[in-house]
């Protein structure tokens, strides 16, 4: 049967601008406008129809028609919002670019940062009028964020290691993502926990007893997301050694291991070189300095963290002990692996960028 209605332009895009539509989806500062947009374009350059996008964005039909045809004539900038109508402005381009030099270079005479009344007072505007320049600028001078640089010389060699055993795991082998997570201490309130009611959240005090600390161990099997897992009251070599044995135990004899580590130094003793010696199916693979964000396993411990450890009430050790086994068996009945989509080419292109700016 003979297709109706109009025809649709071929939507292809460079890969330049596929990365840059990508990001915008991951970018958590992002606007949901901006997001909509450019979920709208990938979809048309999938080759989806509008109808299609519609039901899958549940954006209006125009709304999706117009911005794949702004998408055509003017790519990426046809994403942006258009000038609308309204009174004409009664700040001048030299005043906005006072404004805008001043936050970039300056900094106020007693303070590490611009605030809207403090920009507003030297330079004699109403603070809302700051806030609209600051705004369409992407001014935020209140958030500050941290950075590290890696000074790992193989740092981009590590990289690619690593980050290819997540991408393209080796055939009859095991990924296994190693740590420790130390110091978790087990934190009674002085008080009891008042519990949620309507309108009020859960409610606990400042203060707590102590009443010890232990030694989490931690491997992600970054195929399943299972974990193996033991507590230890201390984090030496001899307690990472016996956690290898544990490893070495439960893993099918007719697989390689191939275990993704930080380089912590008790990784690294001779006593541990020693073991893994006399086990060549067994395979280290260091993460960088610095770059422990790589190693799937602190995801586990963020997660475990959030869920169970921080928000917890644990009278002893035991209790704490308890507590995270439970988490664990919980989640070994239902595991999920994390979803590993950053590539080593997209992880280097921002160390550059980033190293640019410093530069």
């Amino acid at each position: 049967m003979k297709k109706r209605g109009r025809p649709i332009a071929t939507l292809e895009l460079t890969p330049d601008e596929k990365q840059s539509l990508q990001q915008t989806l991951r970018r958590r500062g992002a606007g949901h406008a901006e997001v909509l947009r450019s979920k709208v374009v990938l979809l048309a350059a999938e080759g989806l129809s509008n109808t299609e996008i519609v039901r899958r964005t549940h954006l209006g039909a125009p709304t999706v028609g117009r911005w794949r045809q702004r998408f055509l004539q003017n790519r990426t900038a046809g994403l942006s919002e258009l000038p609308r109508s309204g009174a004409p402005r009664r700040i001048n381009d030299e005043k906005i670019q006072e404004i805008i030099t001043a936050t970039l270079e300056k900094k106020p005479d007693h303070s590490t940062h611009w605030s809207t009344r403090t920009m507003a007072q030297r330079c004699g505007l109403s603070r809302q009028a700051v806030s609209r320049i600051w705004r369409a600028f992407g001014l935020k001078p209140h958030r500050s964020e941290s950075f590290t640089l890696s000074t790992d010389p193989l740092f981009v060699e590590k990289v690619r290691d690593v980050v290819g055993l997540y991408m393209e795991p080796p055939g009859n082998a095991l990924v296994l993502c190693v740590d420790e997570k130390t110091q978790v201490q087990a934190l009674e309130r002085s008080q009891p926990v008042l519990p949620m009611r309507p309108g009020r959240p859960e409610r606990r005090t400042h203060d707590y007893y102590r009443h010890g600390t232990l030694a989490l161990f931690a491997a992600l099997n970054v195929a399943t997301g299972q974990i193996i897992s033991a507590t230890k009251p201390k984090h030496r070599t001899q307690e990472f050694l016996n956690f290898l044995r544990q490893i070495e135990h439960q893993v099918p004899a007719d697989l390689d291991v191939h275990l993704v580590l930080d380089n912590y130094a008790t990784h690294k003793t001779q006593a541990v070189e020693d073991w893994l010696a006399k086990r060549p199916r067994w395979q280290l693979h260091f993460t960088p300095t610095h770059s422990s964000w790589l190693n799937q396993v602190e995801r586990f411990f963020a997660r475990i963290t959030h869920e169970r450890i921080r928000r917890g009430v644990f009278r002893s050790l035991g209790d704490l002990e308890k507590a995270i086994k439970e988490y664990i068996t919980a989640h070994n009945q239902a595991p999920r692996p994390f979803r590993w989509t950053a590539s080593a080419d997209l992880i280097l292109g921002k160390v550059k960028t980033l190293c640019n700016e410093l530069a």
